[in-house]
C-alpha cells in the first residue's frame, strides 16, 4: 500500500507542483481566502470528495469527507492564509507579483506549500485505500485565517474533529531543530487574540456643562478621541508588559493597528480606532493573566479619553497534547521515505537568491538540516535548553486545539533555508513560492502524510494504543477529568478591517478596508 500512495505522487509531481503555484499566487490574507477555499472545495469535488462550504460559520472554511466503507476515520488539513506585508513574486530577486506592491499579502511559511502537501497526502491515502480495499473514511478541513489563530478553536468548538482516530499535522520546517522530525513532549502552548475597539460616540459632551448650547463650531475636536485611547492602550499595554508575565520561559505578545478607514484630520476626533492583540503563551492560565491586564488597561484608557471599549475575542486556542504513539508513527514514516532532497536546478536558484542579497553564492547553498532527519527525542533536548523544567509548551500554533479531540501527531519537513545568513524576509519567500525549491517539500510531505494514514488506517493495535494514551493524558477522552474543553466562545471576528484584495476599475488592487 505504500508503494501505491508513493507511486500517485511521483505520477502527480507535476499537479502538485502547478497546485501550489496557484495557491502561492492567490497570496490571500486571514478571513479573505475566498480564491483559494474556492479552489479547494472544487478539487476535492472533482476527486470524489463530499465538501461543506462555509464550515463553523466561516465563508472561506471547508470540511470535506470521503469513505471507502465502515471503518476509522484519520483528519488532515490544510491552510492557506498569505501574511499583508510579504507579497514576493515567485522569482529569485526581490519584488512582488505582479500587478500588486510589496504591502499586499504573500506566503511566508509558506501555507501554499503546507495546504497542497496535505492535499498530496490526502490523495494520495485515498488511491491506496481504494486500491488495497482498505476500509475507513478521510477528513480533510480548509483552515483559514491561521495566522491570527482563526478556524481551529472554531471548527473544534462546533465538532468538526470529533470521531477521528488520529490527526496529522504537517508544517513546513521554520524554526531548528523542528526539521524533518515530530514534536514529542513539548507541543505549542495557549493563544489568545482580541481586538479592542475604542468608539468615541459624542465628542460633543467631553467638557460640555448640562443644558450648554450648541457648542462652539470645530469644538468637538478638544474631546480627545479613539485615536487618543489607542495611543494610551499601545503604549500602556507595552510599558506594562514585563509586570504581566511570569519571567519564565517563552512568551509574546505583539499587536496590530487596524485601519478603520478615517480621514479625520479635519477638526473632528476620531470616532473609533481598532487595537488587536496576539498573546502566545504557555498555557490557559498565563493567558487569562494577560488579558485580565490589558482588559484593565482599555478600561482606564476608555474612561480617560471620552471613549467606550468593547472586546472582540479573535482566538482562544488551548496548548497542545502529546500523544507519544502517533509521534513514533510518523517519524517512522519520515525514515521511511527520508528528508527532501533538491537537485542541481533548485541548488542554482538557491544561489541565485543568495547573490540577489549580496552573497557569492555557496556550492552547497542550503542548511545542513534540509537534509538531514532529527529524532523526536533528540529535537526535544535541543528545545529544552532554553526551558524551564515546569514549562511544558512553548511557542503557538493552532494545530493544538485538535489534540483534545483526537490523538494528533505535529511533525515538519523542511522547506529550503539558505545558510549564511541573516536573509531578508523576501528571499525565504521566494523559496517558497518557486517550484524547483518548493516542491521536494510538498512531495515528501504528502508521502509520509499518506504512508502515516494508512498505517493508522489499517493497524487496530496501532490505533488502540494512540487512543489508550489519548485517554490516559485526558483521564477518560474527551470530556475527562484532565480534558480541556474548547474555550471558543464567540464567532469568527469577519466583520473587522482584515485587509482584502479587490477588483476595481484599474484591476485587482489591494484594500485595507473600513470597520464597521
Amino acid at each position: 500500500m505504500f508503494e501505491t500512495a508513493e507511486a500517485w505522487v511521483d505520477a502527480h509531481r507535476q499537479d502538485l507542483s502547478d497546485w501550489c503555484a496557484t495557491i502561492f499566487e492567490f497570496g490571500e490574507p486571514a478571513w479573505r481566502e475566498y480564491q483559494s477555499a474556492e479552489w479547494y472545495v472544487a478539487r476535492l469535488r472533482a476527486e470524489g470528495f463530499s465538501v461543506e462550504e462555509g464550515s463553523g460559520g466561516m465563508p472561506t472554511a471547508f470540511c470535506a469527507e470521503w469513505a471507502n466503507g465502515d471503518g476509522p476515520v484519520v483528519g488532515m488539513y490544510a491552510e492557506y492564509d498569505a501574511v499583508p506585508g510579504n507579497c514576493q513574486a515567485a522569482k529569485p530577486v526581490k519584488g512582488p507579483r505582479d500587478g500588486l506592491n510589496a504591502l499586499a499579502a504573500g506566503h511566508t511559511d509558506p501555507h501554499s506549500g503546507l495546504g497542497i502537501g496535505a492535499l498530496g497526502g490526502l490523495l494520495a491515502t485515498k488511491a491506496a485505500m481504494e486500491q488495497h480495499g482498505i476500509k475507513g473514511g478521510l477528513r480533510f478541513t480548509g483552515e483559514p485565517a491561521e495566522k491570527v489563530r482563526g478556524s481551529k478553536p472554531i471548527h473544534a468548538a462546533k465538532g468538526y474533529y470529533d470521531g477521528l482516530a488520529g490527526m496529522f499535522s504537517f508544517h513546513p520546517f521554520y524554526m531548528l531543530p523542528l526539521c524533518n522530525t515530530v514534536r514529542w513532549d513539548t507541543q505549542c502552548g495557549a493563544a489568545y487574540s482580541m481586538i479592542y475597539r475604542f468608539r468615541c460616540d459624542a465628542p460633543e459632551a467631553w467638557g460640555a456643562k448640562d443644558g450648554a448650547p450648541i457648542p462652539q463650531s470645530h469644538s468637538d475636536i478638544r474631546a480627545p478621541g479613539a485615536n487618543d485611547a489607542l495611543m494610551l492602550m499601545y503604549q500602556m499595554g507595552r510599558n506594562l508588559r514585563d509586570a504581566m508575565l511570569p519571567h519564565r520561559g517563552g512568551w509574546s505578545i505583539s499587536e496590530a493597528i487596524l485601519g478603520a478607514g478615517q480621514a479625520t484630520a479635519d477638526n473632528l476626533p476620531a470616532l473609533q480606532t481598532d487595537l488587536q492583540y496576539m498573546i502566545r503563551v504557555a498555557d490557559v492560565q498565563m493567558a487569562e493573566q494577560v488579558s485580565a491586564q490589558l482588559d484593565r488597561i482599555a478600561d482606564q484608557v476608555a474612561g480617560l479619553t471620552g471613549c467606550r471599549v468593547e472586546r472582540h475575542w479573535v482566538c482562544k486556542s488551548r496548548p497542545g497534547l502529546t500523544n507519544h504513539a502517533m509521534a513514533r508513527l510518523v517519524w517512522d514514516e519520515i525514515q521511511g521515505v527520508g528528508a527532501p532532497s533538491w537537485d542541481e536546478e533548485a541548488l542554482e536558484v538557491a544561489r541565485q537568491v543568495q547573490r540577489a542579497c549580496g552573497g557569492a553564492g555557496d556550492d552547497n547553498p542550503l542548511i545542513d538540516a534540509c537534509t538531514a532527519l532529527v529524532s523526536p527525542q533528540e529535537a526535544e533536548a535541543v528545545l529544552r535548553q532554553s526551558l524551564p523544567p515546569e514549562q511544558m509548551n512553548s511557542t503557538s500554533d493552532d494545530y493544538t486545539d485538535m489534540s483534545w479531540h483526537a490523538p494528533t501527531a505535529r511533525f515538519y519537513i523542511a522547506r529550503p533555508a539558505l545558510r549564511d545568513g541573516p536573509y531578508p524576509a523576501w528571499a525565504m519567500n521566494a523559496l517558497g513560492g518557486i517550484p524547483a525549491t518548493i516542491d521536494p517539500m510538498v512531495q515528501t510531505a504528502a508521502k509520509v502524510l499518506s504512508r502515516s494514514a494508512l498505517r493508522l488506517l489499517s493497524d487496530e493495535e496501532l490505533r488502540q494504543e494512540a487512543w489508550d494514551e489519548f485517554e490516559q493524558r485526558t483521564g477518560g477522552g474527551v470530556g475527562g477529568s484532565n480534558w480541556i474543553a474548547p474555550l471558543c466562545d464567540y464567532d469568527a471576528p469577519l466583520d473587522f478591517s482584515w485587509p482584502e484584495y479587490v477588483e476595481t476599475v484599474r484591476g485587482r488592487g489591494w484594500h485595507l478596508p473600513g470597520g464597521g
